[in-house]
């Protein structure tokens, strides 16, 4: 565990500080995020941990820990959300520092619920979906890399997402792979619309529509779709090693995708 400079300045604040005043107190927690950055998740949450119980105060805890709530909350940097849920559960939800409203706890919990199941490294959640025919199918399936696109078809970034999809992956993918477009509206005539204009053209890949319209999968939960587009990669043995993945992330997902692949069949 890193107890580094900015750490210990960041704690003769806390105990100086009036509680009205954490301008400067904010500057050093940005600082010293940046600076454990390329830190492993656990080694963050033991550092999230350290500063926000070394405040002497209640205000001042609160306010590390909303701080930190929301930084790891926000954060672009992919897995950085296990951080956010670490605290919430370990401090708020636990009861040793609050909220500033009910509105605000609110929000923290949908975020923790609705993200919790599909961090980086989990197993990917299992769910039945049903195909256009009206059968189902449980996805992903094993022995098999996949991707899986939750969209909406009057979502306008999933229409633009949509149309630069098939170039990327029709270029990028040289490894057998699920592609799940997963339509999360109720829309049937839409849904049909969208199935006869997305192609791919990529043999390695499989295209696969599939639905929820009365959610029965719970899949807006344990995948987190509070909106759309969300878009997953799953590795063959069930392992999430992509999650929030923007279309540009595409090709350097999929090489990596590539290596562990190759990793896995050496290893057999």
């Amino acid at each position: 565990m890193r107890k580094l400079f900015p750490v210990i300045t960041l704690l003769l604040l806390s105990w100086t500080l009036a509680a009205q005043d954490y301008a400067q107190l904010d500057s050093l927690m940005g600082v010293y995020v940046t600076s454990i950055q390329r830190e492993e998740t656990e080694s963050k949450t033991a550092e999230t941990d350290y500063m926000i119980g070394a405040a002497r105060d209640s205000l001042t805890r609160q306010h590390i820990a909303l701080w930190l709530f929301d930084y790891y909350k926000a954060s672009p940097l992919m897995g950085e959300e296990a951080v956010a849920i670490h605290i919430y559960d370990n401090w708020f939800a636990a009861g040793k520092t609050a909220f500033r409203s009910e509105f605000e706890e609110m929000d923290a919990k949908l975020f923790a619920d609705f993200n919790r199941s599909s961090l980086l490294g989990m197993q990917a959640p299992v769910v039945t979906l049903r195909k256009p025919c009206g059968g189902k199918l449980t996805v992903p399936r094993p022995g098999r890399t996949a991707l899986l696109w939750f969209y909406d078809t009057s979502c306008s970034k999933c229409t633009l997402e949509a149309k630069v999809l098939p170039g990327v992956l029709d270029g990028e993918t040289r490894i057998p792979l699920d592609f799940y477009a997963v339509y999360s509206g109720q829309d049937k005539a839409a849904w049909k619309a969208f199935r006869r204009s997305f192609k791919l053209k990529n043999r390695n890949i499989k295209l696969i529509h599939l639905w929820d319209p009365e959610v029965e999968s719970d899949y807006l939960r344990l995948y987190g779709v509070i909106s759309t587009p969300r878009l997953y990669m799953v590795e063959s043995r069930g392992s999430i090693t992509g999650r929030r993945l923007e279309v540009e992330n595409l090709p350097q997902m999929l090489s990596l995708a590539e290596q562990i692949e190759s990793l896995y069949n050496n290893v057999k």
